[in-house]
């Protein structure tokens, strides 16, 4: 969407952000020019308010509280045009944070997919970090000590293998078994409302999926907390206290554009759409662009067709080791393909078809990822994408049911 109007307010934003980093540069680290989107691809998102920018909703309950708050360099604020981290506003506005827990990648956001994060303190604030993707991924019961309120503020991308939502539910568990509320801030899931791909078999949960939901699960993270309390998913069934604070102006027909990078290896908005559909390369032997700059928009591997585009992943921010780091891979390019409705899985079976090594194309991972193993042995057989796809309706449509009492907005206009 390219219009004037919409190109105008982008520009304000940006130049309103970066005026802000500025202002707080102690937090530079946090969130960076690097992390901003290309302008020309934004979308009009000025008249949607996140839960976080709703913050006359969630201020009057934290006074006097002692707040927790797990969070990334996604958890922004605008506040009167003004862009301000949500702990730095939080300080600002008196309330006693007195822990922030990073999820995967960390509190800034600059860490490698998997790498583990050590506990700190914040730079600016002082206030100490705990991780909760290094010994533990549970926060623990002395972690919680002296918490009243639990705040979650992260950017989803509406895709059961981005594990924010794995984090989201352990924080929910550990908060219920310590009587600790928890406050959600709602954000926009940029997938939309798409519902897609195979359903998750339990018995190959891991912290890339959890719960029995296709890869594309078409909510909101307030939406996806509200499910996994209404569905028991919590160890032992047990609820925790939740509130989510939603998004006004929104509902799940508009396209919606980040701010910032929600982790190191998703740039744009393109990377998000195509991520539920390439992520799947990365239980494969197949680079998904990850030690370049065209991080999944990209496919490519030493073993397919050597003819064509190439590219030769080095390391870089968010990838110090990539698969095939220095080697030469072949593949395609999508950076400049139009935007794409629920999963692809024709970049997929041509990677598999195309393939030198077809009998190291697959590693255990794929399975995780997948949620099952039918995947794999579907792909083995030759199966095309629609009878690969065939198999999933009627577990989409299961879910969509059980998903539909727990939806915060429109599906549509």
């Amino acid at each position: 969407m390219k219009y004037n109007s919409l190109f105008k307010n982008t520009l304000l934003f940006v130049g309103t952000y970066l005026f802000s980093v500025g202002i707080w540069n102690c937090h530079a680290n946090i969130t960076t020019l690097s992390n901003l989107f290309d302008v020309s691809s934004k979308v009009n998102n000025h008249e949607i308010k996140t839960g976080a920018d709703n913050y006359a909703q969630y201020l009057p309950i934290l006074k006097g509280k002692k707040v927790g708050v797990l969070t990334n360099q996604s958890g922004l604020v605008n506040e009167n045009n003004s862009v301000i981290h949500l702990v730095d506003f939080l300080v600002k506005n008196k309330i006693d944070v007195e822990k922030i827990y990073a999820p995967e990648h960390g509190f800034r956001g600059t860490a490698d997919a998997g790498e583990l994060i050590k506990d700190g303190k914040d730079s600016k604030t002082r206030i100490p970090i705990i991780s909760l993707y290094g010994k533990n991924k549970k926060p623990t019961n002395e972690q919680l000590k002296n918490i009243d309120v639990m705040f979650f503020d992260l950017q989803d991308v509406g895709t059961r293998f981005y594990t924010y939502i794995s984090s989201l539910h352990y924080l929910m568990e550990a908060c219920a078994e310590n009587n600790i509320e928890v406050i959600v801030l709602d954000r926009p899931n940029p997938n939309g409302a798409t519902v897609d791909g195979p359903v998750l078999d339990m018995q190959f949960k891991s912290f890339v999926g959890m719960h029995p939901i296709p890869v594309l699960h078409g909510m909101t993270i307030g939406e996806y907390a509200q499910m996994i309390n209404g569905e028991k998913w919590l160890d032992n069934g047990v609820q925790c206290k939740l509130q989510v604070i939603p998004c006004t102006n929104y509902n799940k027909s508009m396209l919606y554009s980040l701010a910032v990078k929600p982790s190191p290896n998703l740039p744009n908005d393109q990377a998000i759409n195509l991520y539920p559909s390439l992520c799947f390369f990365e239980g494969t032997n197949v680079s998904v662009g990850r030690g370049t700059e065209k991080q999944f928009q990209i496919y490519g591997s030493p073993f397919m067709n050597k003819i064509g585009f190439s590219f030769k992943p080095q390391p870089n921010d968010g990838a110090k080791d990539p698969m095939h780091n220095g080697v030469k891979c072949y593949g395609e390019d999508l950076s400049q393909i139009n935007r794409v409705e629920g999963i692809q899985l024709k970049w997929l079976l041509n990677a598999y078809l195309t393939s030198a090594k077809k009998e190291e194309f697959f590693n255990s991972f794929f399975t995780n990822l997948a949620g099952n193993k039918k995947l794999e042995s579907q792909i083995k057989q030759g199966l095309t994408e629609k009878q690969i796809k065939d198999t999933w309706i009627s577990g989409i449509e299961d879910f969509k049911e059980k998903r539909a009492k727990y939806l915060i907005y429109a599906d549509k206009n």
